[in-house]
């Protein structure tokens, strides 16, 4: 068995006088897209959050690429090869998409020297980014703000990028973007890790699956296993797979 890229052990976060994390046990497969699933507030996010520095875990150990990360700033865990698209996707409003994509690229001063070969791979993936390549990206639509985010966390390799419920808010025909996005993505061997609401497309792209409750993970498995057990997905999410084709 090859060692998962990120392993947490025991992982506990309080945020304030809050314990949100309860001992998480976590791995994530290398090269796989791991699905975090649960209800709201079981600490998805939370996790997320702790796993990238930007909270501090209270108790327990993060291990990325067979370093203890738990102590890491921010700033070095994203230079180890980890990137995270939030929830509210991070993007800069008042900047245009190539700027936001230039800021994104460590050690690009201009947009010509990120990597052609790599940016016409994204612009493949998202054809918008390359149609409003100098457009303000707060004038983009909520799809293609999401569409920016994303390429922002693959405009160079990573490693393991984080991403936080990619198709919340989004139409059906851009999240089927998305899903063929990620699949494209899955095949350079990046590791994902993604906290989604939407089950149809957990099902289409998860290779392993984690369900948080409480701040704790109570399942672990293949995504594919989950999928095809309504009684499971009854008793660990309180909805059916099935009943969200």
């Amino acid at each position: 068995m090859t060692a998962p890229l990120l392993k947490l052990t025991g992982v506990h976060t309080h945020i304030g006088a809050y314990h949100i994390l309860h001992g998480v046990d976590l791995d994530v497969p290398r090269g796989q897209l791991t699905m975090l699933l649960g209800r709201n507030g079981a600490g998805k996010t939370t996790t997320l959050r702790t796993i990238m520095g930007l909270w501090h875990a209270s108790a327990g150990t993060i291990e990325f690429d067979g370093q203890d990360v738990t102590k890491n700033s921010t700033p070095d865990i994203a230079q180890a090869g980890v990137a995270y698209v939030p929830e509210n996707m991070g993007i800069f409003s008042d900047l245009s998409v190539r700027d936001n994509m230039v800021l994104a690229a460590r050690g690009a001063n201009k947009a010509e020297d990120i990597d052609a070969k790599r940016l016409d791979w994204i612009f493949g993936l998202f054809p918008a980014m390359k149609t409003f390549w100098m457009h303000p990206a707060g004038k983009l639509s909520g799809g293609q703000k999401q569409m920016l985010a994303v390429s922002r966390a693959i405009v160079e390799p990573r490693k393991l990028i984080l991403i936080d419920e990619p198709s919340k808010g989004l139409a059906p025909a851009i999240i089927a973007n998305m899903i063929s996005a990620f699949r494209e993505l899955k095949q350079t061997d990046t590791t994902i890790l993604l906290v989604e609401q939407n089950f149809n497309f957990a099902k289409q792209l998860g290779d392993t699956v984690a369900v948080m409750d409480d701040g704790k993970i109570v399942h672990r498995g293949a995504m594919a296993e989950l999928a095809e057990d309504e009684s499971l997905q009854s008793r660990l999410l309180g909805l059916s797979l099935g009943a969200h084709q």
